[in-house]
């Protein structure tokens, strides 16, 4: 039986894991933000429109890093481009908050606690990208 990009039978290594979690927060996130932009952007005090691009980016993304945990043994380049992409987006997430963003409470606390949530992506992918051989 010959494994497709979306099943396997190679076993989850724990870089798959947590590529896989990534991919299901993000995707999920992307999709409330794309399909919830209106009311989720007065809610967090956001503008609509970057709201609902960046959802429909964060929906893609979250489906390309959804392919990636599904091979049995993801490419290092682009777990590298993975760990380098959610970096960037916890440093985006905290500069949207100085620099462009004047959130009420609630964005206050959603955005660096999301942030978090994706540092926390990149630390753990960091640490497990050489059990790929596991």
């Amino acid at each position: 039986m010959s494994a497709t990009p979306l099943t396997t039978r190679a076993p989850l290594t724990p870089l798959r894991r947590y590529l896989a979690l990534d991919a299901v927060v993000t995707g999920s996130n992307g999709l409330a933000y794309a399909l919830l932009a209106g009311p989720l952007a007065r809610l967090l005090g956001v503008e609509r429109t970057p709201l609902l691009v960046l959802g429909v980016l964060l929906a893609g993304y979250g489906a390309a890093v959804g392919l990636l945990a599904a091979r049995a043994r993801p490419a290092p380049a682009l777990v590298m481009a993975v760990i380098e992409i959610n970096c960037a987006w916890v440093v985006l997430s905290l500069l949207s908050l100085a620099l462009w963003w004047e959130p009420t409470v609630a964005g206050t606390v959603w955005i660096p606690a999301q942030a978090a949530v994706v540092a926390a992506f990149a630390f753990l992918q960091w640490t497990a990208r050489d059990s790929r051989a596991q």
